[in-house]
């Protein structure tokens, strides 16, 4: 029988929360802490038969134990996110066949999105949770120091192309895996020193074709003060609200 994990992060540094909240996924929204809400529809959907908490410090690993899943193993975060996810997979237990990675900034899942995940990725090896590009989005084109006059707001003019965002997607998270493509792109990651931004970034490398499963609700990642406000309107909405 197939075994599925979940890998639920949780040790993001969240610099750039500029000291609204210290520890982000224990920031309390609509009266429960960020990573309470992941946790739930993890349990809710019955996806996973076992949950790697991957935790920051003993502080916050001895809060997330109140809302964790069960089974689940804790493990200690890395310096970056995939130096994370990589501890994550190496303790996983010998008879897991399929794998979700998920951000638990990203409060906001739904747990018919994640069973609709695990068929897919039964099928298929690896599915991601992500939406359509709706902005023009332009390529700088210019030089790096350019790029880097950019990111201290300093006037520059650069050249820029347009690119067709008929075939851009915004990655979201989870992102599911077959276990062994998960653990094999994750060592090319390591013996080639690749930096990456998202798991599929890693399976990319080997080649590997990921489906996605088109999410129409918002499911925006916790990454600034003003997050916190727009998720707890998100989730008192009326349940008929479009945005």
């Amino acid at each position: 029988m197939s075994r599925t994990a979940a890998i639920l992060l949780a040790a993001g540094q969240s610099r750039r929360m500029q000291g609204t909240a210290a520890d982000k996924i224990l920031a309390p929204l609509a009266g429960r802490p960020v990573f309470a809400y992941s946790a739930a529809a993890f349990i809710e959907s019955g996806v996973a038969d076992f949950f790697v908490i991957v935790y920051r410090d003993a502080r916050q690993s001895l809060e997330l134990s109140c809302y964790s899943p069960t089974p689940a193993l804790f493990v200690k975060g890395g310096r970056e996110r995939q130096d994370s996810v990589a501890n994550a997979l190496a303790a996983l237990p010998d008879d897991i066949h399929y794998v979700f990675i998920h951000d638990c900034a990203r409060p906001l899942i739904q747990p018919e999105q994640l069973s609709a995940l695990l068929r897919m990725v039964r099928r298929d090896e690896a599915a991601v949770l992500a939406h359509r590009v709706v902005d023009t989005i332009k390529q700088i084109t210019g030089s790096h120091s350019a790029v880097g006059s950019i990111r201290t707001r300093a006037p520059v003019r650069v050249r820029t192309a347009t690119l067709d965002r008929a075939r851009l997607w915004a990655m979201e998270t989870p992102q599911v895996f077959a276990r062994d493509l998960i653990v094999r792109a994750y060592a090319e990651v390591a013996r080639h020193r690749w930096r990456i931004t998202d798991d599929v970034q890693a399976v990319e490398r080997l080649g590997a074709r990921v489906s996605l499963l088109e999410n129409q609700d918002p499911n925006p990642k916790l990454t600034a003060p003003a997050d916190l406000a727009y998720l707890e309107f998100l989730l008192n909405r009326p349940p008929s609200t479009s945005i």
